[in-house]
């Protein structure tokens, strides 16, 4: 059996979950999050907390039996402290400023790109070049930052794109570091 599908969850105060046939709901002082999982699977509520339960041998299940664990995990995770990712844009000209609850991006395109959030995420603008995205759920704040992020992916040769905060972009040596090694 894995580990991670073993751990108990422990649940803070101010959080309400019911489990219920085939998902978990989960209140917070952020939200309220649903979590559907395989009737593989058997998820126990306690006075200890929540833990997933998985009997059979089968590979995919015990597979399953992590996923879920985790899942859950995330959802009190988002419904109380909530996630974020950062994103910063590197170039010249390149800016993002807050459009209400839009957020509009100045990439080198002959247009800006307007980027409309779906419900539950927050977009926010730090000086103008560093943008937020925040959230309960985790799924949904990785790819709205995924799809931020693939508006212009950061190139190798300048380093001029819309990268993660923290990424390390590996620069290429461009045609004149290759010619001047070459033969004359």
């Amino acid at each position: 059996m894995g580990r991670i599908g073993k751990r108990t969850i422990q649940i803070p105060k101010g959080v309400e979950v019911k489990v219920e046939a085939s998902n978990v709901r989960v209140k917070g002082p952020k939200g309220e999050l649903k979590v559907e999982y395989n009737p593989l699977i058997k998820v126990v509520l306690d006075a200890g907390g929540l833990t997933t339960v998985y009997e059979g041998k089968n590979q995919q299940g015990l597979a399953l039996h992590g996923l879920y664990n985790s899942l859950i995990k995330n959802a009190v995770t988002g419904v109380t402290e909530g996630y974020e990712k950062k994103l910063e844009m590197v170039g010249v000209g390149y800016r993002a400023a807050k459009q209400g609850k839009a957020l509009q991006i100045q990439i080198g395109y002959s247009h800006p790109v307007i980027v409309d959030p779906p419900a539950g995420i927050e977009l926010a603008v730090e000086g103008n070049n560093k943008i937020l995205v925040k959230g309960i759920d985790k799924h949904l704040v990785g790819q709205i930052a995924a799809e931020i992020r693939n508006i212009r992916e950061v190139e190798p040769y300048k380093g001029k794109g819309i990268k993660y905060a923290g990424e390390y972009v590996r620069k290429k040596a461009g045609k004149a570091a290759k010619a001047a090694g070459g033969t004359a």
